[in-house]
């Protein structure tokens, strides 16, 4: 006898994923990348840091370009906390930020990330356009980031300061990146 429509099975109901568990993988994968950097980013090496397989990491994730934007985001939350008990109590003048930023930036507990800033930087230059979109998107945060914190004449001038610092402390990533921290150290 064919079952009447109130009790059939809900055979076409989506299974949720395991958000719990989808979590801890996104937390083990940032370890890995942040100690590893992009280039080890392969699924492989992706799924074996997250103690799963490479099926099973898609079954969390669609495909590789969603792992990574997941990763880069859980980085970025994590830079945003260390530098939230960073932040300048009051406006600063440029020069004076520009000093303190240069102290925050580049000591040895957020060096992964600058490294991983750099990675996204170098396949942007090189025409990828998934990384040109994440680049420009934390450079701007970035920009903002340093303009909430700026003391200028004006809102101009604001938007000039900011761009100012934005350019040096970038080129000193690049410095620091290459062993010319001597030269860095004159530029503050």
């Amino acid at each position: 006898m064919p079952l009447r429509p109130a009790h059939r099975l809900p055979y076409t109901k989506t299974v949720k994923k395991p958000d719990s568990r989808r979590q801890d993988i996104i937390q083990r994968l940032t370890d890995h990348v942040l100690a590893e950097g992009l280039s080890a980013s392969s699924l492989r090496p992706l799924a074996k840091a997250a103690g799963t397989s490479d099926r099973m990491l898609l079954y969390y994730f669609s495909d590789k370009a969603e792992i990574i934007t997941a990763v880069l985001e859980e980085i970025s939350a994590r830079l945003v906390l260390k530098l939230g008990d960073r932040v300048a109590p009051e406006l600063l003048p440029v020069d004076v930020l520009r000093r303190q930023f240069a102290a925050i930036l580049f000591v040895d507990e957020l060096w992964p990330y600058m490294r991983i800033w750099l990675e996204v930087a170098s396949r942007a230059a090189m025409g990828d356009a998934y990384f040109r979109g994440v680049g420009e998107q934390i450079g701007r945060g970035f920009y903002e980031w340093g303009k909430a914190q700026l003391l200028s004449e004006s809102e101009e001038q604001r938007d000039v300061d900011a761009a100012r610092l934005l350019v040096t402390i970038e080129g000193m990533l690049l410095l620091k990146s290459l062993g010319l921290d001597d030269i860095n150290a004159k530029a503050v």
